[in-house]
């Protein structure tokens, strides 16, 4: 009698302390962008600012799509507060100092040098020696040329954080020993030879060792002017129509710079500078180092792999032409090197394989993830 009746529910809205006024359906709600945040943690505390972040978001398949679940208009917003939040719990990575920067880009820029240097000096030692000199000088020049080339494409914008595959380094060699022998050999062979030795094509493998400086600056150019384009951009598909001009841009500019020389090279040694298949060979190694050093290895080995045997293969089928009931066999390239000269195989060659990394390159190098890397970094 005159009892108020106490009702049996938790006291969550009596006002003490200790009780919280949210409502139940709001009490448990999960934070999506710490969610994420957890999820790639590693990748949270190596960033040296947002745009890292959003190159591995990206390359973890997280689109402009998707980051609205995430209550953001594209993956570059989310990235920034992921970043904003990662600095509000801990110190920020350290950045590398301008001093650090320009000492070491001139430390690959002098590298990037060093084959050109060698094979000059080698090739010139090469034109004032006979006997076994001439051979001392070969051997010995070839094994500082390679060096000196291993050098150059493991520091700097040409420097790859996984290793080549030893075939893929093995396919490159032949590449490079066919640009020197190849066109000889196969025109010695179209004529019934070789009976005597050959000279080798010196002029087109100088100027392919003399490129691997503008490659390097190239590439340089390319990754720096990426990353510019990728801390202006404020979408995926938008960096990608930035950068895809900025790839063939640089394409380009390296082409012309093996042409200038090709010919400087070819005027020097009074040989002829080969053109279409240096060039095109030149090509093929410069997109397969841009992608190799992005972390895209598969395709280069694959279309290296192919050219490779490709040359092989021509090479060989002229010879198997002589057995009894083949001369079919040595049709194709016969035809070929008629019509157009011994040094058009390589440069269909090489240039079928330029063309296929190209466009391999203009999907794979526009993605914000393939320049994950700070400026600093090689």
């Amino acid at each position: 009698m005159g009892t108020s009746t106490v009702p049996d529910t938790p006291n969550a809205a009596s006002g003490l302390p200790g009780h919280s006024r949210r409502p139940p359906g709001r009490r448990n709600a999960v934070d999506p962008v710490k969610a994420l945040m957890h999820r790639h943690r590693e990748l949270c505390e190596r960033a040296v600012d947002p745009l890292e972040i959003a190159a591995g978001l990206e390359a973890h398949g997280l689109t402009d799509r998707t980051a609205t679940r995430f209550r953001h208009r594209d993956v570059f917003s989310l990235a920034e507060e992921m970043y904003a939040r990662r600095t509000r719990e801990g110190e920020p990575a350290p950045q590398s100092t301008p001093a650090e920067r320009s000492g070491a880009r001139a430390g690959w820029a002098v590298l990037a040098l060093v084959p050109g240097a060698l094979c000059a000096a080698t090739v010139t030692g090469l034109r004032f020696t006979e006997g076994r000199a001439h051979l001392a000088v070969a051997a010995t020049g070839t094994l500082a040329v390679a060096l000196g080339l291993r050098a150059a494409v493991r520091h700097g914008p040409l420097g790859a954080v996984q290793r080549t595959t030893n075939g893929t380094r093995a396919w490159t060699c032949w590449l490079i020993a066919y640009a020197l022998f190849g066109d000889g050999l196969l025109s010695a062979a179209l004529s019934g030879g070789p009976d005597d030795p050959w000279p080798p094509a010196t002029a087109p493998v100088l100027a392919l060792a003399l490129s691997c400086a503008p490659a390097a600056w190239c590439a340089h150019l390319f990754m720096a002017r990426a990353r510019r384009g990728l801390a202006a951009s404020r979408g995926l598909k938008e960096f990608a129509v930035s950068v895809r001009p900025l790839l063939l841009g640089v394409f380009a500019l390296f082409l012309c710079a093996l042409g200038a020389l090709l010919a400087v090279c070819g005027a020097a040694l009074d040989e002829s500078p080969a053109y279409a298949g240096a060039g095109a060979l030149g090509a093929l190694l410069l997109l397969a180092r841009l992608l190799t050093a992005r972390g895209f290895t598969r395709a280069p080995a694959v279309v290296l792999g192919a050219a490779g045997a490709a040359e092989v293969t021509a090479t060989a089928t002229v010879f198997a032409a002589r057995l009894p009931g083949c001369s079919f066999l040595g049709t194709p390239v016969e035809t070929v090197a008629y019509a157009w000269g011994p040094g058009a195989v390589p440069a269909l060659v090489c240039g079928a394989g330029a063309l296929v990394l190209l466009i391999h390159a203009t999907r794979t190098l526009t993605r914000a993830s393939a320049h994950a890397a700070p400026d600093g970094a090689p």
